[in-house]
Order: C-alpha cells, then structure tokens, then sequence
C-alpha cells in the first residue's frame, strides 16, 4: 500500500488517497482513532467512483460520529481505473437494452459476475493492507453494485463480522449468500423498477445468517432514504464497536 496525498476535513476526519498494486482508494479516519477502531470497506454504486456524493457523506458520518475508518476502492473500470474491452462490451450492452427499453437483469449479471471476479481479490489485497494501519474489526457496506460485488467478498472474507446489502436479487448470488453468517442488514426498494421485489426478497432469504433484518422502504431503485444511514450507524456500532453519537 502506498499512500499518495492526505487532507483534513474541517470536522477533523483526515482523508488519505492510496493504491494497493494498481487499484487507487481512499481511507478516512476519525480525528483521534483508537488503537482498535473498526474499519468498514465500502464498495459503490454502477457508474460511480470511490468519492460519489453517497460514499463521501456515509464514510464522513462514519469517520466523525463513530470512530470508524472507512475505506473505498473504485471498481474495474470505474472511476480512476480504464475500462477493459470486456467493460466497453457490458456498457454497451447495457445501453442497447435501455435504449430498447427491454430488461437490464441479465446485463447486470454478466457484469457484475466479470466485477465480482476481479475486485474480490482487490478487496481482499487492500485488508491486508490495511490491517497494518487499522486494527479492529471490520464490516462492509454496498449496495446495488456494491452488494453484486460485497456478497461473494464476504462470503470469501472470514475477517469481516457484519455487512449491509441491498438494492439486488438472488441471480448468481443465492450461493455465496447461503456461506454468509455474519449479522446482515438488508435494504429493499419496494417499487423498485430495476430489481423485482421478489427476486430482493430471494437474495435475503438465501443469507445463512442467524442474525438479518430486512427493511423496505417505498421508492424506486435511487430513492433509499436517508435515514438509513444512521441505521448502518447503530448497525456497525452494535457489531463492530465504536461510539454511538447523541440523538439529533
């Protein structure tokens, strides 16, 4: 791992850009980190980057509220990093059924499928690295994409104690969720126009975890409230440690 640029955000958080190999990242933590503060991985959307408005806002709250550090990584062919002829191949293919207005499901498969293969090991890389830096346990949070690519990291990964999910159905991923057992929290779009409610509910049902708690919130695919951020706070606070902040 090498670290590239740092810079302190005026709540105190210090945002550290780094590459593990070639694949670029970013680790926030909190001012004052403990010697074991937990870390949470943290995988983004399609078509976004490790500093998307939604990762950038979480990993802060985490980072300032919790004590968490948090670390992002951009996906193949997302962000910072090329895109492969098998990325160009996916995004059109994408394309063509949106233009068409046919299902994007089996597209989104394939890709994520491709994804999955080569960020795990990226994913896994990057802990190893981390754990010289931070020492306490660690979660993971992602959704849509994040979840495509964060089940079968978790269900390979026995260092991570605890994952939010969401946003995707059980195709190609009803195997690596049945490994999972860690305590899962699981978001679901009840109008979602992208995922089928009842291939969302397929994928929670496959989660061998004891502990799993679904929440369904009305909205369409982008509308996840808010407020589930801070029930990822009081998630990975239960789970993993750290401060929980005062109620608002």
């Amino acid at each position: 791992m090498r670290f590239t640029t740092t810079d302190t955000s005026p709540d105190g958080v210090v945002e550290r850009d780094f590459t593990v190999g070639d694949v670029p990242g970013v680790l926030w933590s909190p001012p004052t980190p403990s010697d074991r503060a937990p870390l949470v991985l943290m995988a983004h959307g399609g078509g976004q980057h490790k500093r998307a408005p939604g990762i950038l806002g979480r990993a802060r709250r985490f980072a300032a509220d919790c004590g968490f550090h948090v670390a992002a990584l951009d996906a193949p062919g997302h962000g910072d990093r090329p895109r492969t002829a098998a990325d160009e191949q996916h995004v059109a293919a994408l394309r063509r059924a949106q233009a068409a207005g046919e299902p994007i499901g089996p597209v989104v498969v394939g890709l994520h499928l491709d994804l999955a293969a080569r960020a795990v090991p990226e994913w896994r890389a990057t802990l190893d690295a981390l754990r010289d830096v931070t020492g306490g346990p660690v979660g993971f949070w992602g959704i849509m994409q994040g979840t495509g690519i964060g089940v079968p990291l978790v269900a390979a990964e026995p260092r991570i104690a605890a994952a939010v999910f969401g946003c995707l159905g059980h195709e190609t991923l009803t195997d690596a969720a049945a490994r999972i057992t860690v305590p899962v929290e699981f978001l679901l779009q009840w109008d979602d126009e992208l995922v089928a409610r009842q291939s969302g509910l397929a994928l929670f049902d496959a989660f061998a975890s004891k502990e799993k708690t679904l929440h369904a919130n009305a909205g369409g695919h982008a509308d996840v409230p808010r407020f589930e951020v801070d029930s990822a706070v009081r998630f990975f606070t239960r789970h993993l440690g750290g401060a929980l902040p005062p109620p608002a």
